[in-house]
């Protein structure tokens, strides 16, 4: 006689209620563990070379030259955050202009995809998962390249993004009061003491740098056996359900997740696994990663917010090259469709020769940068102007410097005014820019006509409006027994308004080196109050 069969007991709602929790705390411990090793890798290498990264930025020559630097910079500390951040400071404090800044901003946003092509290179041990990783994490990488090969001679020739920055930064955003920040972690800095505490004790930054890559690395397996074991249970249906379930709502995850983690690296460094897994397709997972690139420019407007104006002009450069990248690769289905085949392809290309992937990763983020830094090195002129300032009427006298940097195949320059003779420690006084259009000088707000003598044109300042005027053109005239300048034109700036003082300002603007040479301040009677003339050039 056959015992009666037991009837399956369906698992208790505790015991599922268990495994839901053992596997979320394990993936927050894996996530933890992960912002904690990028934490790590960007304070050592930080503190290995803050100073020198600096000096590389601040050595930035014309604009080709900085997208490369950028480039080149973050993919050495794995983080646009901290490239941003720095350029951020360096503008505030007036050491760069934003026009210098912005390329070096689209350069940061292509060196921090390396982290996400580093990730795919720990599925090298299996075939087919390296082909979706390797395709995963450089989908990022060339749909940032393919914006910037856009968007970079708009900005180079014209001055698009920089430009359109500056005008809704002025026009929208108050300048806010407030020292430039230039720290950033993950996480708000939750992990700061901790860090603090490992530098100061280890105090080597090199070892501290070999144990956030290990924690690094070890996160990723751990996190991958994760994710291995979450799919035991079924769920590989109601996570793409959640996440990847519609474009729209793939994007806006997107968007939303990276600006609560502050950090598209690590958004979509998570991506990887889960294309190498097959828990969502490649295509599934573009808006999720497209959406990320929006959501990372979040922190920076908050950032911005308790900096200065040039910050938020900053980000809002930073907002713009990702938003017009995201308009152009999103809704349009051809063009769509380049970015996945390119990422598609080198995925195929790694099933074949794996080491293709470690050779992309080498040429495209070190070779060809540091290549293209050298090719460049002589694309600009480098100045030093000294200028004398003086009051007729006394005998003291004192002395300015300007550095001019004038770009190859460009007429335009940049100006960085320190208001005393320094080896320039100090940080300067002020950055002009000066662009030259056929015979329209624009020097800051100013515009000067390089017109026949008697030609006259209206403007209008923060003083009120004026007239300005040439006077004259000196085919040649000497300032000292070693310096001359030809074709001189001379301008006399006058104001509108009636007061009793009517002076007026004069301005001797060399057309061959697009240079003012002296500025004068004279009385109504035509006498000189206070005079600025150069004194010396040199080369650098």
């Amino acid at each position: 006689m056959k015992s009666p069969t037991r009837p399956e007991i369906p698992p208790s709602t505790n015991n599922r209620w268990k495994v839901v929790l053992r596997n979320t705390i394990y993936i927050l411990t894996a996530l933890l563990i992960f912002l904690f090793a990028l934490d790590l890798m960007i304070s050592s290498l930080q503190y290995l070379g803050k100073t020198a990264a600096e000096t590389i930025i601040l050595a930035t020559s014309n604009p080709f030259t900085g997208l490369f630097i950028g480039l080149l910079v973050t993919a050495i500390i794995q983080s646009s955050s901290a490239t941003t951040s720095m350029a951020v400071a360096l503008v505030a404090s007036g050491s760069l202009t934003l026009q210098s800044a912005v390329p070096i901003i689209m350069g940061a946003n292509i060196g921090t995809t390396i982290t996400s092509t580093i990730i795919s290179l720990g599925f090298i041990t299996k075939k087919k998962e390296f082909r979706r990783a390797v395709a995963a994490g450089t989908y990022h990488d060339f749909f940032n390249i393919l914006t910037v090969v856009i968007l970079f001679p708009l900005e180079y020739y014209y001055g698009f993004l920089s430009g359109m920055a500056q005008y809704f930064a002025t026009t929208f955003f108050n300048e806010p009061i407030g020292p430039v920040k230039n720290d950033f972690s993950f996480l708000g800095g939750g992990f700061s003491p901790i860090i603090k505490l490992l530098i100061n004790g280890i105090n080597n930054g090199f070892v501290i740098a070999l144990v956030a890559i290990a924690l690094l690395f070890g996160s990723i397996l751990f996190f991958r056996k994760v994710l291995t074991d979450l799919l035991g249970f079924g769920s590989q249906e109601q996570f793409q359900r959640f996440f990847f379930r519609s474009p729209m709502k793939s994007f806006a995850w997107g968007v939303l997740t990276t600006a609560a983690i502050r950090s598209s690296t690590v958004t979509t460094s998570l991506v990887v696994p889960l294309v190498a897994k097959k828990v969502v397709k490649l295509r599934a997972a573009v808006p999720f990663i497209l959406g990320a690139n929006i959501g990372t420019t979040i922190t920076a407007f908050i950032a911005a917010t308790f900096n200065s104006n040039a910050a938020i002009s900053i980000a809002i450069a930073h907002f713009l090259f990702n938003f017009i990248g995201v308009v152009i690769f999103f809704p349009i289905p051809f063009i769509k469709e380049i970015p996945i085949n390119l990422a598609n392809g080198l995925g195929r290309l790694t099933l074949k020769y794996r080491l293709s992937g470690f050779l992309y990763l080498l040429v495209a983020f070190f070779f060809i940068p540091f290549s293209l830094i050298y090719l460049n090195k002589n694309a600009v002129t480098v100045r030093e102007l000294v200028y004398e300032r003086s009051d007729p009427g006394s005998d003291v006298k004192s002395f300015y410097k300007i550095i001019v940097k004038n770009y190859e195949n460009r007429q335009v320059s940049s100006w960085t005014v320190y208001d005393r003779m320094t080896d320039m420690e100090d940080d300067p006084h002020k950055i002009i820019s000066a662009y030259r259009r056929k015979n329209m000088l624009f020097i800051n707000n100013e515009v000067f006509e390089l017109n026949k003598p008697g030609f006259c044109r209206d403007g209008e300042d923060k003083e009120g409006k004026y007239q300005i005027c040439v006077r004259e053109i000196i085919p040649h005239m000497v300032l000292s027994p070693t310096l001359s300048q030809d074709s001189v034109y001379v301008f006399e700036k006058r104001a509108y308004s009636l007061s009793s003082d009517s002076s007026t300002n004069w301005s001797y603007i060399s057309a061959r080196d697009n240079l003012i040479v002296r500025k004068e301040k004279r009385d109504k009677y035509g006498r000189v109050l206070t005079r600025e003339e150069l004194s010396s050039v040199e080369v650098k």
